[in-house]
């Protein structure tokens, strides 16, 4: 469920109309529910009640400090990919004993960064990797936490660009090469491993892939405490999807369920690491209709925003319900929503059937919360929009939209030239 609703055929955000909004700010804006994240999250971390766990939510998700602070206080983890992220978590106020370091590409300053700060650990995706933390542990006289990330080889039945746990992938180490990897690490000096870690992709719709992922890895933890290397931690990685459009994910309480029926009496802390399914239908994009335009083949909705402000369409074929802000009366027709830039992939939506609007009308692009600001860009040089969020009957920009002189910030032109 999420706060976005029509009153009177007009859109409100909990009690906020939309538009209201999108006259003092402009468009286009990312906005965000206060009451939608909090509903989302306690749901989420409640249906593993009775469970030892750790819910740290997925920053690439949404990197937003106001989001961050919001399920910080709720008491939420963070999983992190990046310094960056680690950066944006730590000035939102998570404990560093709550973050958990994922990635394949860590680099030196990174690894010192979190090596100082005190993460609860690193989950490691190579042998490369182990040793380069081993080594700056030691340079550092740290001790660091960490756990392996085992790709079981689970088909997670998504998007080929968002699977992460089949043996073509980037992502972790195979179950046997793991083993090893294991028993090397508990040798060395400035490595505690501490945990076992596993993300097998991104909106997934079905419980049987996570429940073929963890049987692996409690199959694997039992062959590790036989070797004398005990597990503390299980990450099973994030992944659980949301409706789009007719999509029909598994509830928090069934997931939690199955994957509590797998874990039997295995006494082990469960970290968790949604992001989409917390932050996804918290979040739409509103933009404003600049023209309709009639081609020879089909219509097109030229608004505001682009690609450059929402990536998923053309990043993934990415199906984001248009809706209208204010209802009108019409026949609704066909038509491409499409952005300004130069470039055919700039579309918001193909082909779709959408309600009556006309120039100077707002759009709510539905479901953006989740990788919509935090995958834009200044492609053609154009500003990044405002983020905004709401509770109650109050709302505040919490990130301004950026100015031309943003643009440059930081850029030079040579004496030379």
């Amino acid at each position: 469920m999420h706060y976005f609703q029509y009153r009177n055929n007009e859109m409100f955000c909990e009690d906020v109309p939309v538009q209201a909004i999108a006259r003092q700010v402009g468009t286009p804006f990312y906005l965000y529910s206060h009451a939608t994240l909090t509903r989302h999250f306690n749901a989420f971390n409640d249906a593993f009640g009775g469970l030892d766990r750790l819910v740290c939510f997925s920053a690439k998700a949404n990197t937003s400090l106001a989001v961050l602070k919001l399920l910080a206080n709720l008491g939420s983890g963070l999983d992190i990919v990046s310094g960056g992220e680690l950066f944006r978590g730590l000035k939102a106020g998570f404990s560093p004993d709550r973050i958990v370091y994922s990635g394949v590409g860590k680099r030196v300053d990174e690894i010192d960064f979190a090596l100082e700060t005190g993460i609860l650990m690193f989950n490691v995706e190579s042998l490369e990797e182990l040793e380069l933390i081993q080594m700056r542990a030691e340079a550092l006289r740290k001790k660091a936490r960490v756990s392996i990330r085992v790709n079981p080889d689970v088909d997670p039945k998504t998007h080929p660009y968002i699977s992460t746990g089949l043996k073509k992938n980037k992502f972790g180490i195979d179950t046997e090469s793991a083993i090893s990897a294991y028993q090397r690490a508990s040798r060395m000096s400035h490595i505690s491993v501490v945990g076992i870690d596993c993300h097998i992709g991104s909106q997934i719709t079905e419980i049987q892939p996570f429940e073929d992922a963890l049987k692996s890895l409690k199959n694997l933890i039992q062959r590790l405490g036989n070797m004398g290397i005990p597990i503390r931690h299980l990450d099973m990685g994030g992944g659980l999807g949301i409706t789009y459009r007719e999509e029909s994910p598994p509830h928090p309480i069934d997931y939690a369920r199955a994957i509590a029926h797998v874990l039997g009496d295995l006494k082990i802390q469960l970290i968790l690491e949604p992001g989409r399914v917390i932050v996804g239908n918290a979040g739409i994009l509103v933009a404003r209709v600049l023209y309709r335009k009639k081609g020879l083949a089909k219509e097109f909705v030229i608004t505001d925003a682009a690609m450059n402000d929402l990536m998923r369409p053309i990043l993934y074929n990415a199906y984001h319900e248009a809706m209208p802000v204010v209802r009108a009366e019409g026949e609704s027709f066909t038509a491409d929503i499409v952005g300004p830039i130069c470039e055919t992939g700039d579309f918001l939506a193909q082909d779709r059937l959408i309600p009556p609007v006309q120039s100077g009308d707002l759009l709510a692009l539905m479901s953006a919360g989740a990788y919509g600001f935090v995958m834009s860009s200044n492609y053609c040089s154009r500003l990044r929009a405002a983020e905004v969020m709401v509770k109650g009957d109050q709302f505040v920009v919490v990130k301004d939209r950026e100015t031309y002189a943003d643009l440059i910030a930081g850029e030079s032109i040579p004496d030379f030239l």
